[in-house]
């Protein structure tokens, strides 16, 4: 029996600074449980974003084992909630290069889920330049996991440009997208590409951003926001730390499927 739940995308503007980055994101995270959110989703880079991408590669940890893993048993614990850590750096087995996964861990602290992040980002306009492949080894498998509100699926920032990676993942209340868009493409296509998955897949979307200047001069999109099952948004934060809350309610689901029913009408 699923049932409506509170959720809550948290937006930072980490840097390079680990301790740092996470005692911002712990206020984050209290502030979203006081407002009644049992779901809580942190952007990727949430632990670190630093000068240079290897930077991350300094701040890797163990599968199981480390700070940042730590930090969202522990949160969940004392919330009492469902947190997701949009990406952690874990140790590969390829030198110089990590996995960028994504953490879920219940109300009691124990781990859940686990979503290694399919689609690597790479863009090139004047200044910017990014190649996630330099520093990340891609993921192969889809990953749900089950909540209160039904079949929650994962997916990390550009894994958004992919439809094909959401249908997939089956049937979904909720589709996770914790991220780091860049200004450029997040004005671009973020809030088109976040409504267009809730519309074709006629379920939630929370989307958990960094959105701001960071230390290391990048600046971020930010708009984390929740949309329903129609495409609209329910709640959104343009820029700067804070937390968006919002119902994900498997009535409005049910109702939108079946004025519409072309999540049904899938033939392929």
């Amino acid at each position: 029996m699923t049932e409506r739940i509170r959720v809550a995308a948290i937006q930072t503007i980490a840097g390079g600074d680990v301790d740092e980055n996470l005692a911002q994101a712990a206020l984050l995270v209290a502030a979203a449980a006081t407002e009644g959110a049992r779901l809580i989703v942190l952007p990727e880079y949430f632990g670190i974003l630093g000068a240079r991408a290897t930077d991350k590669l300094s701040a890797q940890e163990q599968d199981g084992a480390g700070p940042q893993q730590d930090f969202l048993a522990r949160v969940a614990r004392e919330h009492r909630a469902i947190v997701v850590g949009g990406s952690v750096p874990i140790a590969s087995t390829e030198p110089g290069r990590v996995k960028s996964a994504c953490l879920v861990y219940g109300p009691d602290g124990e781990r859940v889920a686990r979503y290694d992040k399919i689609h690597l980002f790479r863009f090139t306009k004047g200044a910017e330049d990014y190649d996630e492949t330099r520093t990340i080894v891609p993921g192969d498998e889809v990953v749900a996991f089950d909540a209160p509100c039904g079949r929650v699926g994962l997916s990390i920032c550009y894994d958004v440009r992919f439809p094909e990676l959401y249908r997939a993942l089956g049937e979904c209340a909720l589709l996770l997208v914790p991220a780091a868009f860049t200004a450029t493409t997040g004005a671009a296509h973020w809030e088109l590409l976040l409504r267009a998955r809730a519309v074709e897949n006629q379920c939630y979307v929370l989307a958990a951003a960094q959105g701001g200047l960071h230390p290391n001069g990048r600046r971020t999109w930010g708009h984390s926001m929740l949309v329903d099952p129609w495409g609209q948004i329910v709640a959104m934060r343009e820029e700067g730390p804070g937390a968006v809350v919002g119902d994900v309610d498997p009535a409005r689901i049910a109702e939108v499927r079946s004025q519409l029913p072309a999540f049904a009408h899938r033939t392929m």
